[in-house]
């Protein structure tokens, strides 16, 4: 899988059904969020709400967003600790390689919920980092791939939020996944949008349970964890394997 960096700078505008913008990338052949969920309601119902309210007991938070974007998780799990008023110091690390897309989002047009944090945007887009006393965010420029394996700090919460499978296979690789596991606290949990059979097997593979996470107007996803949770809907990947023997998780040799 090779990317096209030729193609990277070609972007449209999409409106959401929730009425917030995301953007159409050329180069993934995808928009960098559902249109029908809404970047805004997407990011909350599937990352930050479960991720938060799951972890509500730690007070310090060390979060990887896969990948920056648009920013709209990272932006977003700082709207909903300031909005509750939390006291999480939250540390967030996100890989990305559109650098010019980053420092773009100070003239994006971002929901009015993102207001109070505007300064935080234009911060980032100016110099990929932001610290003050409860949030630090640090822009990891280039490959996810060759920068998530430097992290030096145990993450709390993943958030896979990567192009599809389809069109960026190699951020959905067991591979992938084990690169995230050798930096992930024993306790750790990812949220990810994708419920497919050999996404769950990757994680499965890397020592995670596999979980449904269902919110409100938003079709299901997936939490995982590396301890087991109560409250949400189990799901045996033994069981789904006997079920499904041909079904496998994706390979990097498949793609490299």
């Amino acid at each position: 899988m090779k990317y096209n960096e030729s193609l990277r700078e070609q972007k449209e505008l999409v409106l959401c059904e929730d009425g917030t913008n995301t953007l159409f990338s050329v180069e993934f052949d995808e928009p960098y969020h559902s249109t029908k969920d809404g970047a805004l309601h997407e990011s909350l119902e599937k990352h930050v709400k479960p991720a938060l309210s799951l972890t509500k007991e730690k007070k310090q938070l060390t979060i990887l967003d896969i990948c920056f974007g648009l920013g709209y998780n990272t932006f977003s799990t700082l709207y909903y600790i300031k909005k509750y008023d939390l006291k999480t110091k939250v540390h967030i690390l996100s890989p990305e390689f559109d650098e010019g897309l980053v420092r773009s989002l100070d003239t994006f047009a971002f929901p009015p919920e993102f207001e109070s944090i505007k300064h935080i945007i234009k911060a980032i887009s100016q110099d990929l980092y932001y610290e003050d006393a409860q949030f630090k965010i640090e822009i990891l420029l280039g490959d996810a791939r060759k920068s998530i394996p430097k992290i030096q700090e145990k993450v709390d919460i993943i958030y896979q939020d990567a192009f599809s499978p389809a069109h960026n296979p190699l951020l959905w690789t067991k591979e992938h996944f084990a690169d995230i596991r050798a930096i992930s606290k024993e306790d750790a949990l990812l949220t990810t949008y994708s419920t497919a059979a050999a996404i769950r097997l990757g994680l499965y593979e890397n020592e995670f349970f596999i979980f449904v996470h269902r919110a409100e107007m938003m079709r299901y996803s997936t939490v995982a964890s590396l301890k087991l949770l109560d409250g949400l809907e189990y799901i045996d990947m033994e069981l789904k394997k006997q079920r499904n023997p041909v079904a496998e998780s994706l390979k990097d040799s498949t793609f490299i």
